[in-house]
């Protein structure tokens, strides 16, 4: 295992619980913010009000942390999170429909009954999005790790999918050269994945 990466690393989940950690709450907020609110958007949120629901749930987290424990089930730690998230959504979609009785058959009220549903497991499509965004936040911590001229290879190739040899001809390089930039970058990047996964849960 790479020496950065001690195989003994306190759980991202304890670090939380230390809210001097600021560490652990920069790379929390990094990963996390983006997807919570794309699921308060998708429960019917403006941008404005998904925000300022966001800072509620992080701060119940925040509140909570040190009651979590994991239940010995995959994703345990997400879907804690989901279940906060979902009751913010809930309290807000409440509050709002006592404020604008008149919406009572709109997408609000619509959203407000699908997030009321405790049996709805944790959305796939909040679990995919969690697995791109994870991936977007391991690119940026890896990037100042190499050349420009090797990272433009990978994104080119990798991330914008286009032809290793049109790629190789662009930046001057071998298609070997090409090939080889993607594979140590990506190899990385699910280097620093697998951390992130392994301190969550």
């Amino acid at each position: 295992m790479n020496s950065q990466f001690p195989q003994t690393r306190l759980s991202l989940m304890v670090r939380l619980a230390d809210a001097r950690d600021h560490q652990a709450w920069s790379e929390f907020v990094a990963i996390y913010e983006p997807l919570v609110l794309r699921l308060l958007r998708r429960s019917g949120l403006q941008d404005s009000d998904a925000h300022d629901v966001c800072q509620q749930v992080f701060a119940a987290l925040a509140k909570d942390i040190e009651s979590w424990r994991p239940d010995g089930r995959e994703r345990s730690f997400r879907r804690w999170l989901f279940r906060i998230a979902r009751n913010r959504v809930i309290k807000f979609l409440a509050k709002e429909r006592k404020r604008h009785r008149a919406a009572g058959g709109t997408d609000a009220q619509l959203a407000l009954e699908q997030a009321r549903d405790d049996a709805t497991p944790l959305p796939e499509l909040f679990e995919q999005e969690y697995r791109r965004q994870l991936m977007r936040w391991a690119a940026e911590q890896v990037r100042p790790e190499f050349r420009p001229a090797t990272w433009q290879a990978f994104w080119e190739s990798y991330i914008e999918d286009r032809p290793i040899a049109q790629v190789a001809e662009q930046l001057g390089m071998s298609t070997g050269s090409v090939y080889v930039a993607r594979s140590r970058i990506v190899a990385r990047i699910r280097q620093v994945v697998r951390r992130r996964l392994e301190e969550e849960d």
